[in-house]
């Protein structure tokens, strides 16, 4: 899937600028990883994009919940799962929120992108799950 380094950065800024700073909307752009994963991805980035949406969209974890997940499964073993790629990985993209006004509707945009992204990857849900309570008991 080609999306232009600029829409990302564009979509970045959004987020890192986001007014409500406690919650920390930036941190699901993570989805853009699970999207635009390819041979050269590394497991340890799937891994943590794919934790993070399971966390996001199947826990209501905030941005910044989803954050600490992170850092705290960084300090957990080394070995990261290879995962299973699906070709069509979410009918949502960073240009399809873009065109959303910004605030309300774009914030709920990158929520249906997340939704859609953790969907496509189906086949995995159950070995992020288990390695989401293995690792960080959630």
């Amino acid at each position: 899937m080609e999306i232009s380094k600029e829409k990302f950065n564009e979509l970045s800024f959004y987020t890192l600028a986001h007014p409500d700073t406690i919650y920390f909307i930036h941190q699901h752009i993570d989805a853009y990883t699970a999207q635009t994963v390819d041979e050269n991805t590394k497991p340890i980035s799937i891994t943590f994009s794919l934790a993070g949406l399971y966390l996001y969209v199947e826990k209501n974890y905030s941005g910044r919940q989803v954050q600490q997940a992170h850092m705290k499964l960084s300090q957990t073993k080394k070995v990261w799962p290879e995962f299973e790629i699906p070709v069509h990985k979410g009918g949502i993209t960073i240009s399809n929120i873009l065109t959303a006004a910004p605030g309300q509707e774009r914030d709920l945009m990158i929520k249906e992108w997340c939704v859609s992204v953790w969907q496509a990857y189906g086949n995995c849900h159950a070995m992020v799950a288990l390695l989401v309570k293995e690792r960080l008991g959630v």
